[in-house]
């Protein structure tokens, strides 16, 4: 059923009314008619919570009053993330099959597999119902089923009535004192369905920027939201600008999501891709492989903006272009990809860190900007840190000191976006993003480890990583180093990547988060600059197999002589299981490296530090080189600066890496030799026999 509120005038607003769903004896209420149309998809947000017939009978005592309700009776079929349904409406008097999910292209194979081709229908009931009755006036009585009651003994079932009402009611919900622990009034949060409005193209925002003869799509030019949003308000913003471009340009769309690293501009991509159906491009992808080897991830100048704004011109004249892609494993471009714009490939969107860049954004229709997540942990990490030691820094000085390029050079290009999205959401804390470890020393055949994974869906690689923790001088420590206390970076593959993980143990699992997110070099300088000491360093190598569902990890530590094996996966039963079956009960630990090589070194070979004193010297060469290097990116200084001495550090590393990967391709080969001969061996002995 709908309820409209009490000051509804007689035009028909359907967005300010309140649904009501009930299923059983739950009750279940939503805003409005609220959805989507995309050509054939209808996407709906889940956003309707639970709620007592005590909030439905006070509803009605304030005044709300049922104008449309009808009946559905639904035969569901459940795979997976699909569902199938036969739904029949009493007041239409028609049934409708149904096809849900959560990702677009599972939907549209599955209509296609079972021979649906349409027509679709992307009215809602409530539209249908509309159409073909009308909309009650404020006088009329609710819309009654059309189905004749079975027997004359039922009952209409009358709302309850709330416990206490005042006498004196007032017409104004702005006329109610809040507290702090109610939502704020509707007149200070953000709109319920804001619009998008087209406006003249403001030449001083044009940068000179020309692609050719004046067209009408250069005459419309989208007027930015006053306000910011939240993530999920913020891609229904998103999609409807999309549709608006669309309907009032035509093919194609451009769109930039811009923001600093971690703040969760690739997630809103994907969001949005599942939605509209287009081709999403990281702008990694058009890195420059002679500025990788030096670390400048977040420089500008990294990017091969010639090949950027040809694409994107190709793009925008509906020609067909080739897309690099990047190999972040390798640090250079692993081919091309062919990208031409079609009905089912209209939108483009380009994400990265300089996506809204002048020099970029002026050539694309749409502009995001994202801000928060990862990002905006880590600030609150160093904050954090710094309270416990008893200082305090604002959070200015922070961004000046760990992420200098983004204040200088990004964060000023966001304010012009034209939808401002704020993630509040913050993934270390989310169970979603979770994963379950098993952790063991006992050695597993190799055999072993390929008889759990599926065999069509297996994929290997060797990763060799240098972990380096940092903690911040005038923490309390109790004399212990706790990875707590610390803040892990990992140089893998010529890359920083922040490592925040704060696991939960249980019993004999480690439930950790695992949210990694790219750094410059320069924000790990800008952390030592605020005080952080570097007081560990690992260096591993880890040969990882997967299958989709599970990841089974053989970590070979430097300094200590057994690997350890870790089982990790989003769902804790498959997890148990393929541990069973690598026979691994009784000698899982949840001990973390950090505290295993500390427990295994002697006291007499320690730093002050804690770390090996052999190691203390090359961390301190590790230190020195990020310290120049940061220096020298966040500095605008020329490009062509010379090579530092301690260079050879990093190129030093990189070759005992390459080795370490030589030997465990070499002893991977040679395990699957000797196993299949030794399969083919017991195979001819037993048909002899």
């Amino acid at each position: 059923m709908y309820l409209r509120p009490p000051s509804a005038s007689e035009e028909a607003r359907i967005n300010d009314w309140i649904k009501v769903r009930q299923s059983g004896i739950k009750y279940y209420l939503s805003l409005g008619d609220q959805r989507i149309v995309d050509k054939n998809y209808i996407i709906r947000p889940r956003a309707e919570f639970e709620v007592g017939r005590m909030t439905l009978g006070g509803l009605l005592a304030l005044g709300y009053t049922v104008v449309v309700s009808y009946k559905r009776a639904s035969t569901s079929v459940i795979d997976g993330n699909l569902s199938v349904s036969l739904e029949t409406i009493d007041t239409l008097g028609e049934t409708y099959l149904v096809l849900r999910g959560t990702s677009r292209k599972i939907v549209g194979t599955e209509s296609s597999r079972m021979g649906i081709t349409g027509p679709w229908i992307t009215k809602s009931y409530l539209e249908m119902i509309l159409e073909r009755q009308g909309v009650p006036r404020l006088n009329t009585p609710p819309l009654l089923s059309s189905v004749t009651p079975v027997t004359t003994q039922e009952r209409l079932i009358a709302a309850p009535k709330p416990l206490r009402i005042a006498p004196n009611l007032v017409t104004r919900f702005e006329d109610l004192p809040q507290p702090w622990t109610r939502s704020p009034t509707k007149s200070k949060m953000e709109p319920v369905m804001a619009t998008w409005h087209f406006i003249p193209p403001n030449p001083l925002l044009s940068d000179g920027y020309v692609t050719g003869p004046p067209s009408s799509r250069d005459n419309l030019q989208l007027a930015p939201m006053p306000d910011s949003y939240d993530l999920d308000r913020g891609l229904l913003l998103a999609v409807q600008a999309i549709q608006a471009l669309l309907e009032n340009k035509g093919l194609p769309v451009v769109v930039g999501i811009g923001g600093p690293s971690g703040s969760g501009k690739t997630s809103l991509a994907r969001k949005m891709a599942n939605i509209v159906g287009c081709e999403v491009i990281s702008l990694e992808s058009y890195y420059k492989p002679e500025q990788t080897k030096d670390f400048k991830y977040d420089d500008f100048s990294s990017l091969d903006l010639d090949l950027l704004s040809k694409n994107i011109d190709d793009i925008r004249n509906c020609r067909r272009t080739k897309v690099p892609v990047f190999d972040l494993e390798t640090g250079a471009r692993s081919g091309f990809k062919e990208l031409e714009v079609s009905e089912d490939c209209g939108v483009v969107i380009f994400e990265g860190i300089y996506a809204l860049h002048p020099d970029i954004r002026r050539r694309l229709d749409l502009w995001i900007a994202v801000v928060g997540g990862v990002h905006s942990h880590l600030i609150s990490r160093v904050q954090r840190d710094k309270s416990r030691a008893g200082c305090f820094v604002s959070q200015n000085e922070i961004m000046m000191t760990v992420f200098p390029i983004f204040q200088q050079h990004i964060e000023p290009h966001l304010v012009e976006a034209h939808l401002k999205i704020r993630n509040d959401f913050d993934p270390v804390l989310s169970p979603e993003s979770s994963l379950f470890v098993l952790k063991s020393n006992k050695q597993v055949a190799y055999q072993d480890i390929l008889k759990i994974l599926d065999s069509s869906k297996i994929c290997s690689s060797v990763q060799n990583f240098i972990d380096i923790y940092l903690r911040l001088s005038g923490i309390p420590a109790n004399g212990q180093l706790t990875e707590g206390d610390c803040i892990r970076v990992r140089i893998c593959e010529g890359r920083f990547a922040l490592l925040i993980r704060e696991p939960i143990r249980e019993g004999n699992f480690i439930i950790q988060p695992k949210v990694d997110f790219d750094i410059s070099i320069s924000t790990v300088a800008g952390l030592l600059n605020l005080g952080y000491q570097a007081v560990a360093y690992i260096e591993a190598s880890a040969c990882i197999y997967q299958d989709g569902k599970i990841l089974i990890e053989i970590d070979h530590l430097q300094d200590v002589s057994s690997p350890y094996l870790q089982i990790k996966g989003v769902n804790k039963e498959t997890v148990v299981a393929a541990g069973s079956t690598l026979k691994l009960d009784g000698s899982y630990t949840t001990k973390s490296y950090l505290e295993i090589i500390l427990e295994r070194l002697p006291a007499a070979e320690r730093s002050s530090n804690g770390i090996h004193s052999q190691q203390a010297a090359r961390l301190q060469e590790l230190v020195e080189y990020i310290q120049s290097q940061g220096s020298s990116s966040a500095s605008e200084s020329s490009p062509s600066r010379e090579a530092s001495p301690l260079e050879g550090v990093i190129e030093e590393m990189q070759s005992r890496i390459k080795r370490l990967e030589r030997w465990q391709a070499i002893n991977t080969v040679l395990w699957t030799f000797l196993m299949s001969a030794f399969l083919g061996y017991s195979l001819y002995q037993r048909k002899r026999q």
